[in-house]
């Protein structure tokens, strides 16, 4: 790991525990996407609606023999 590396995911790992709860290891299993919107304010106009429970049916029955 380099040196900018290692000190820049500490501090976001600090941030996601602090601001979101998670534990080193939920730090470290998300996406770089994943922790950039878990830190988005709702309502931020960039930030994507949150899918519906049709969608989430969908998805789940396209992805059931993943």
């Amino acid at each position: 790991m380099t040196p900018r590396f290692a000190d820049a995911s500490a501090r976001w790992c600090a941030l996601a525990s602090q601001q979101l709860g998670w534990r080193p290891a939920e730090f470290w299993s998300a996406t770089p996407a994943e922790l950039a919107m878990a830190l988005t304010a709702p309502d931020d106009l960039n930030t994507p609606p949150p899918p519906s429970r049709e969608m989430i049916a969908q998805m789940m029955e396209r992805d059931a023999n993943d």
